[in-house]
């Protein structure tokens, strides 16, 4: 029931859920007790409020958000609080009382500050917003930018303010109880006091030498630092904060490019959520100013997703587009239309270019490029159950098997997921299995976005994974070594806060404008961020039984990290499936659409190779038997076949490859650019030379 209610308010913890329920319970409290009157009363469902409030504030919970859509935001909260004091004033036959005057003088004065509070702090943010924010781009040296206000006066101010008044609210209060009115007024004197320090010491970082230098100068620094840098490939991005993950799967491969590489965000809520890089990365929330900079230099540009605002750089001449997208599958988004409006559109293995020539979307077969997939070096080769010591079942080591589905996606399609129908027989049926696995469960970030039914199987399957997880802790048959156990948590702690510092998480980060002053590279800490990382995922498997069920979502671990600690997965149609293909170990897919075994393989290259399931999952015992015994798997021998159509050859590396056609794509781009340049100046017409100008820059459109 708990559960449910913590969905339905959608808050994060029961502690939440309590904290909102005593808070809406508080007000009605507090006007009781104004009515009767009675001051203790009043001072008790007060402070309630006054907790609640703050804490659902410093979670950042979802529903103090939606108060405010239903009138009931912040100021209305402590302007509801505070007439009830006036009224408890009135009751209490106060109202002839000089501390009554004082109590609505002072409140009507308090909320007339909020108005040049919030004024100055909404000044402060729009003019540190830079036109540009860059990463590992030296700005520094080209243009002042200075310190940001300390963190306190902009972190939640609005809350900070109206806090203020607890100083006048207990000053009253406790006035009301005595025969003097001097608590009331030193309560006062100190809220209109604070909040008139609080005004004042906003008013300096408004203009003058607080403030980072105009848009022009700024994008007149981003420019001459591409004048000097001479990017040559750029990856292209823009997408929802969700989506983050489709530009840092791709990071790493822009770090070993053998050209300079350039990363191009259009959404300051994905540079917020980037993955740590070397790369120089550049956020151009606006169009025309991503027209206007000088990518002359860059001859190939990368896009890892459709979408609208490509238009702002695929009008771009002189470089080669190329989609390469986020994931290699059998879904309709792998074969778009769209693919069209790029030069060449590059794809893991030979499965993507026949795609393409099945869906006959207009794509070319020439313009196909197979180039493997560089992110799947980490995922580490199958070699069967491991024997030996560590937690144990009493018959052998506990396979671990992965659940990872996909989300409902847009278009309501039962095919899309197998989240709604088969989700939970197939968890039900791997945690009641005998011998025993491990089950993870690992959901794409956007299930449940829009489907409710989705969301409401994901909660359900949480709840079955968890609780066969506290069933198997008190099972006898599972034992853990405690002292490694709280070793390894020990660790990972200390792992943690050392992250947490190196990635600024730990103290005051700034602003967007600070961040983008002091946000070049440090090689040093960049590779000791990336050691923490791989002692991280290493202690935080040992961190809990190899027997142990686990939930896991949020970016850590990786799910390339969960393919490695397990031995066989259950998935849908999707890039996930592709990508686990490189493990060789066994897979299952579900058919959540029931178009038959035959039918679902005809129509999905990358299941050929899989334990085709139901949706009853009836078939698990085939894909946990060759889990448990080799020698029973028939299907390795088309794993291993599927795994080079799918994923391109092992030799050369992916990388290699990669590297290869952005070089023969650069190739084209200066053939082609060294074309129109010979044709402009051989036609002889009027302006030749400023079109031939023209084609080896981009164009001002200022």
């Amino acid at each position: 029931m708990i559960s449910t209610a913590i969905r339905v308010a959608r808050v994060g913890s029961a502690a939440e859920l309590a904290a909102a329920a005593l808070m809406m319970l508080g007000f009605p409290a507090l006007m009781l007790a104004a009515l009767i009157p009675s001051v203790t009363a009043f001072a008790a469902a007060a402070a309630v409020t006054y907790l609640a409030d703050h804490y659902l504030h410093r979670k950042g919970s979802y529903l103090v958000n939606r108060l405010s859509k239903v009138r009931a935001g912040l100021s209305i909260r402590f302007l509801i609080r505070e007439l009830l004091l006036i009224l408890l004033l009135a009751r209490l036959s106060l109202a002839d009382n000089l501390i009554y005057y004082g109590a609505v003088a002072c409140f009507i004065a308090f909320y007339g500050l909020q108005a040049p509070h919030g004024a100055l702090v909404t000044l402060i943010r729009n003019r540190r917003r830079m036109p540009v924010a860059t990463r590992n781009v030296d700005l520094a040296s080209r243009i002042r930018i200075p310190d940001a206000p300390p963190r306190g006066l902009l972190d939640r101010s609005a809350e900070k303010m109206l806090h203020l008044d607890l100083a006048a609210v207990v000053g009253i209060l406790v006035s009301a109880t005595m025969d003097t009115s001097v608590a009331g007024f030193i309560g006062i004197g100190v809220t209109l006091f604070l909040g008139c320090l609080y005004v004042l010491a906003l008013m300096p970082y408004v203009r003058g030498s607080k403030i980072p230098p105009k848009a022009e100068k700024v994008l007149a620094a981003v420019d001459n630092w591409l004048h000097e840098y001479k990017p040559e490939t750029v990856l292209y991005f823009s997408g929802s904060k969700d989506s983050a993950y489709q530009v840092n799967m791709w990071l790493e491969t822009m770090e070993q490019l053998d050209s300079k590489p350039l990363v191009i965000l259009r959404e300051r809520v994905i540079l917020t959520n980037l993955a740590p890089t070397t790369v120089p990365v550049i956020c151009v929330p606006g169009g025309v100013h991503l027209m206007n900079l000088d990518l002359s230099n860059v001859r190939v540009a990368l896009y890892a997703a459709n979408v609208g605002k490509n238009i702002h750089l695929l009008r771009v001449p002189t470089m080669k587009h190329v989609f390469i997208g986020h994931g290699d599958s059998d879904k309709l988004a792998s074969v778009n239309p769209f693919s069209k409006v790029y030069d060449e559109v590059w794809t893991a293995g030979r499965a993507g270019r026949d795609r393409y020539a099945i869906a006959d979307v207009g794509v070319r077969d020439d313009d196909i490029v197979e180039v493997g997939r560089p992110q799947l070096a980490p995922i580490q080769s199958w070699q069967g159950v491991p024997d030996g010591p560590g937690d144990e079942a009493a018959d052998g080591r506990c396979p671990t098997v992965l659940y990872a589905p996909t989300w409902e996606g847009w278009d309501g399609d039962p095919g899309n997921t197998s989240i709604v129908l088969a989700g939970e027989n197939i968890v039900k049926k791997l945690v009641k299995t005998d011998p025993p696995v491990r089950v993870l469960y690992k959901p794409h970030p956007f299930t449940g976005t829009v489907s409710k039914e989705a969301g409401a199987a994901h909660q359900r399957i949480v709840a079955l994974v968890e609780k066969a997880a506290a069933e198997r802790a008190a099972d006898s048959r599972f034992t853990v070594d405690a002292v490694a156990q709280t070793q390894a948590k020990t660790e990972l702690a200390r792992i943690e806060t050392r992250l947490a510092e190196l990635s600024g998480t730990a103290g005051d980060k700034g602003d967007e404008a600070e961040a983008t002053r002091d946000g070049v590279a440090d090689i040093a800490r960049y590779e000791e961020i990336a050691r923490l990382r791989g002692e991280w995922n290493d202690a935080y498997w040992r961190s809990f039984g190899s027997f142990e069920h686990r939930v896991i979502t949020g970016a850590e671990p990786r799910l390339y990290d969960c393919f490695n600690v397990s031995d066989a997965m259950v998935s849908d149609i999707s890039s996930v499936v592709s990508d686990f293909i490189a493990s060789g170990k066994p897979y299952a897919v579900t058919d959540s659409a029931e178009l038959g075994v035959e039918e679902f393989k005809r129509q999905n290259t990358a299941v050929r190779a899989a334990v085709i399931l139901s949706n009853s999952a009836a078939e698990l015992g085939e894909l946990l038997g060759a889990v448990r015994d080799p020698s029973a798997d028939a299907l390795a021998e088309d794993r291993k076949e599927l795994k080079e159509y799918l994923l391109g050859p092992d030799d050369p590396t992916s990388i290699e490859q990669f590297n290869t056609a952005v070089a023969n794509l650069t190739r084209k781009a200066d053939t082609r650019n060294l074309g129109q340049e010979s044709r402009a100046a051989a036609a002889g017409t009027p302006g030749a030379d400023e079109l031939s100008d023209a084609l080896s820059t981009q164009p001002p459109t200022r």
